[in-house]
């Protein structure tokens, strides 16, 4: 267990902003998670020490949203997220830290942009099959890699206009489903050893905390505001993320 107070500075806000995204934001603010502990420690084992928690915070968030979810967008977005998953494992061989650094910047920075220009409003309002299966799979792929599914669900589901409720319900059920099955590869992987199921015990208690938090805020705040304090940072990161992949750090 890391002595350093550095790390528990990082990985309890990292903790609690997915916890936050995941109770009543979508998903989409919990890019900011990793980049966040990768302050501490490589982005291969922040996304381990991650996906125990995050299985933990999807039993509360079905909890709090049961029976409340898009249906036909799940059952369009899910299988491509298991291509996206199956991808991931096949591939992780292949990418070292660095170059996750430099995938995890530019996919914030992108994400940031999107947001900004307020892109998804262009996009069509109908599921589609093909869109499912596209965004499904990179949603699948990112998550599996750095837990950053949130962009690529949301580019294809924000412009559906559901309901916030639902929204965040349909995405409760779409991550809980992926982040159950990436426990089986990650495993495969040896990602899971003792130290850092340990790393993330110390941290599961805020899991609750942060699910709870989410629907308290999603209910009562503007989200306009929340989001545009979070992408800010999630700037700020992005850039510094990437310009260390690069070696320019």
């Amino acid at each position: 267990m890391p002595a350093d107070p550095f790390f528990y500075l990082c990985a309890i806000p990292a903790v609690l902003i997915y916890g936050i995204a995941k109770g009543g934001f979508g998903g989409s603010i919990a890019v900011m998670s990793v980049p966040l502990m990768t302050f501490v420690v490589s982005p291969t084992r922040a996304a381990a020490i991650l996906l125990p928690i995050l299985c933990v915070m999807d039993l509360f968030v079905v909890r709090t949203y049961r029976g409340t979810y898009d249906a036909r967008a799940l059952k369009l977005l899910l299988p491509g997220a298991m291509t996206g998953i199956l991808i991931g494992y096949l591939g992780a061989g292949m990418m070292n830290d660095d170059a996750m650094r430099v995938m995890i910047g530019v996919i914030s920075l992108l994400f940031c942009i999107t947001s900004w220009l307020d892109w998804p409003r262009g996009a069509g309002r109908e599921h589609n099959a093909a869109g499912g299966a596209i965004f499904g799979t990179l949603a699948g792929f990112t998550s599996f890699n750095i837990h950053a599914g949130g962009p690529p669900f949301g580019m294809y589901l924000l412009p559906k206009r559901l309901d916030p409720l639902v929204y965040a319900g349909t995405a409760g059920i779409f991550f809980a489903v992926v982040n159950y099955v990436k426990l089986v590869p990650y495993y495969l992987l040896d990602q899971l050893r003792t130290d850092t199921l340990v790393l993330s015990l110390t941290l599961v208690p805020l899991a609750p905390i942060g699910v709870k938090l989410g629907h308290f805020l999603v209910r009562r705040i503007d989200a306009r505001l929340f989001y545009l304090v979070c992408y800010f940072f999630l700037f700020i990161v992005g850039i510094k993320l990437l310009f260390e992949g690069l070696g320019y750090l």
